[in-house]
């Protein structure tokens, strides 16, 4: 008996039965298996394409735009400092002519100067030489009230509206004021038909183009001048619009071009002119890159199913283990785990679809690292940028404070030598006025810390009385030359804030009460109120509309025509944020034609002492002083010039250095030793006041007294002080501190001095 022939009856439809099924399932599992994961990693990978190309290209136009704006304001700011060498000098008739030939020669070098007017200090124009009309002297025409002389005076520079000439050409005023009071204003009318030169020079594609609208949304500057010369309105234009009302419009939207076309654009604001540039190019020309890498990757992708369809079918005769395989592999990496690498080892198309999953992965997880590489390198700037605004802060603070050391010597000196009252009344306002730009410089320095989160108040209890004379001071002579009753109403209560802070608050809202008020006056009270005191800051302006109270806290918002004025929109915004710091809420209460009142709740404490304006510092005898040698070394000039002259009038033999090794062997070389020595602490080529006083105490051979002053807002200088056991002053350093300082370094006999801050 054959057993095999009793089985093969059997086995032969069973054998094919199992062959349908197991084709059917190895062509239905590797179809299904490989589709899902090209589907599903092409898509994602054209998704993020897509994206990415597309942040990339909107970045690309924002970083255009910004270039662009910069470079306008740079242009701008370059026609101001090359205005600013004819306010070198004060205006009197025997430089007329100098000034005319230095007027002709500057006309000469900046195109965009069409006229150019000297007004003396008295606001009277005294000549006016042009490019398109005849020179004219000693007109004497009267600008004291006009708002380029008046800004000019206060703030060094004025840039006008823009107006069009032969309602063709876009022309703007500029007025810079000389570095003096007595020096006068020179104005300019400059051509801005020359930044369309700037404009034109930009690539934006085939079609792109750009321009510039002024604070009117009226048109400045175009890549087609001609449009320039209509004098066109843009405010109809929807990005127009939202960049004007928006603090921070939406970059890369859609929009239409003034010929109606859809168009990518981009826009940024042009710094100190309220002006703004756009960027337009056509949708079809931004996104054709983009359009394109989609339909390469649709088409990517239906090949690849396509072959992974025609590759199951192939190959679903063999063996189900690598099928498998491949099935689990691909799900992985679709999954996300671009780790994974597939490994079969068949020798037939099966192990290259498995290599071809394998390079797909190894693309992907390029792709990724690509991305955190530039995540990596963009941190990396940013870290660079806050260095650098870190260095630049602490400059700017070193560069504030030398002038203003400077003055207060020299006030310091002239109120020795007044004697006159009205003279010493003069040098009071003088003394106040530095005193309170010190502290409106320390306060700006801090304000900048709080984009950054480092600002800490330093909370005290203090009487609210302080801080209103100081406010009083500041603004008593704006609102009078406004026609402007100011008053402040006094109080004896006593707080808990930051005095500088809580100053920067009053400060900010007291100036916009003052350039927004056109008559009537602003009045400064305070309120008891439980356990807080309400500082209220009422004016008689137009008032704010009530739908916009919020809006005024946000950052560059300014209310309404109204309500446009010469500031960046910043001054409430920075009080809001002030006051959320300090936990001072803050209202505000406005009617439109009625005026408006802001209100600061502050924590109100009981008095811990005598509510006084000022410590007295005892008088040290000036005798005590004389004929004492003291080294003075600093590389300001002015510094070196107010010190020494100070110190003269108070009987000292002074010698002086201003920098190097050459000048302090001069001071060895004299022969008598000093009695003390002053030195400035930054000095050029990389040295130290530390480094003087050991060269000078090491050349003499003896300990002899000195101290170091020092206009750097950081904590170096006081940390190599305490180092090395010197004394260190900070810039502007008052006079009766010096004098105290001095007393106590020259040791002077039954005189008792107060303790010089170190």
């Amino acid at each position: 008996m054959n057993p095999g022939a009793d089985r093969g009856e059997f086995r032969k439809p069973a054998k094919v039965r199992a062959r349908g099924q197991l084709f059917r399932k190895y062509v239905t599992l590797f179809a299904a298996v490989v589709a899902v994961a090209l589907i599903a990693s092409s898509a994602i990978d054209t998704w993020f394409s897509y994206l990415e190309q597309r942040a990339l290209l909107i970045r690309m136009q924002q970083q255009q735009a910004e270039t662009a704006a910069t470079r306008i304001s740079q242009f701008i700011k370059e026609i101001e400092s090359q205005m600013g060498w004819l306010t070198q000098t004060p205006w009197d008739n025997n430089s007329l002519e100098e000034w005319q030939f230095d007027s002709v020669r500057l006309l000469r070098q900046v195109p965009a100067i069409t006229e150019l007017a000297r007004i003396d200090a008295t606001g009277h124009e005294r000549a006016r030489v042009s490019r398109i009309a005849v020179d004219v002297v000693g007109t004497r025409t009267d600008v004291s009230r006009d708002p380029m002389f008046v800004q000019a005076m206060a703030n060094k520079r004025y840039h006008g509206p823009i107006y069009f000439r032969r309602e063709s050409e876009p022309y703007m005023t500029l007025a810079i004021a000389g570095s003096r009071p007595g020096y006068g204003v020179v104005a300019g009318e400059v051509n801005l038909k020359f930044i369309w030169d700037l404009v034109s020079e930009m690539r934006l594609g085939m079609q792109g183009t750009a321009f510039v609208v002024d604070s009117a949304a009226r048109l400045i500057a175009h890549s087609d001048i001609s449009l320039v010369l209509r004098n066109i309105d843009l405010s109809h234009l929807a990005h127009v619009q939202a960049a004007r009302i928006s603090d921070a419009p939406e970059q890369g939207t859609i929009a239409k071009s003034i010929n109606g076309q859809s168009v990518l654009t981009a826009s940024a604001p042009v710094p100190s002119l309220g002006w703004t540039l756009f960027i337009e190019l056509p949708v079809r020309e931004a996104y054709a890159p983009l359009y394109a890498s989609v339909l390469r990757s649709g088409a990517l992708l239906l090949a690849a199913l396509v072959l992974a369809v025609l590759a199951g079918i192939f190959l679903a005769r063999r063996m189900i283990v690598p099928i498998r395989v491949l099935r689990d592999g691909a799900a992985r990496i679709g999954r996300g785990d671009l780790t994974q690498r597939i490994s079969i080892d068949t020798g037939d198309e099966l192990q290259a679809l498995g290599d071809q999953f394998n390079s797909m992965a190894e693309q992907l997880q390029d792709l990724y690292s690509t991305l955190e590489r530039k995540v990596e390198q963009r941190t990396a700037q940013l870290e660079l940028a806050n260095q650098a605004k870190s260095r630049f802060l602490a400059a700017a603070s070193h560069d504030l404070r030398q002038p203003l050391h400077a003055l207060g010597l020299f006030v310091a000196q002239l109120r020795e030598s007044a004697g006159v009252k009205e003279r010493s009344h003069i040098v009071d306002r003088v003394d106040a006025a530095i005193a309170t730009m010190n502290d409106l410089f320390n306060a700006l320095l801090d304000i900048s810390k709080l984009d950054a989160g480092a600002l800490a108040p330093k909370l005290s209890d203090f009487p609210i009385r302080q801080v209103l004379r100081r406010i009083e001071t500041t603004f008593a002579g704006a609102a009078r030359e406004k026609g402007l009753s100011f008053r402040i109403i006094p109080s004896d209560a006593w707080v808990r804030s930051d005095s500088i802070l809580l100053e920067r608050i009053l400060l900010n809202l007291i100036s916009n009460a003052i350039r927004y008020t056109q008559s009537g006056g602003i009045v400064v009270g305070c309120r008891k109120r439980d356990a807080w005191l309400r500082i209220e800051v009422c004016d008689t302006g137009r008032g704010i509309p009530e739908d916009q109270h919020q809006k005024i806290f946000g950052e560059f918002y300014r209310a309404g025509e109204a309500h446009q004025g010469t500031g960046l929109g910043l001054g409430l915004a920075i009080v809001d944020r002030l006051c959320g710091l300090l936990g001072h809420p803050i209202q505000l209460a406005s009617k439109v034609g009625r005026g408006s009142r802001f209100t600061v709740m502050v924590p109100a404490v009981q008095p811990t002492g005598k509510a006084v304006d000022a410590v007295p510092v005892a008088p040290v005898a000036i005798d005590r002083f004389r004929d004492k040698l003291i080294v003075v070394v600093d590389d300001d000039p002015l510094v070196l010039d107010g010190m020494s002259s100070l110190l003269r009038s108070w009987g000292c033999r002074v010698l002086t250095a201003a920098t190097g090794d050459g000048a302090i062997d001069d001071i060895i070389r004299q022969g008598s030793v000093p009695d003390l020595i002053v030195s400035d602490y930054r000095l050029p080529e990389g040295q130290t006041g530390f480094h003087v006083i050991a060269k000078l105490r090491g050349a003499f051979k003896t300990d002899i007294p000195a101290f170091v002053i020092s206009g750097d807002i950081n904590a170096e200088p006081l940390q190599v002080a305490r180092q090395n056991g010197f004394h260190l002053l900070h810039k502007p350093v008052a006079p009766m501190t010096l004098r105290a300082m001095l007393n106590r370094m020259l040791k002077s006999d039954n005189v008792a001095a107060p303790t010089a801050p170190s």
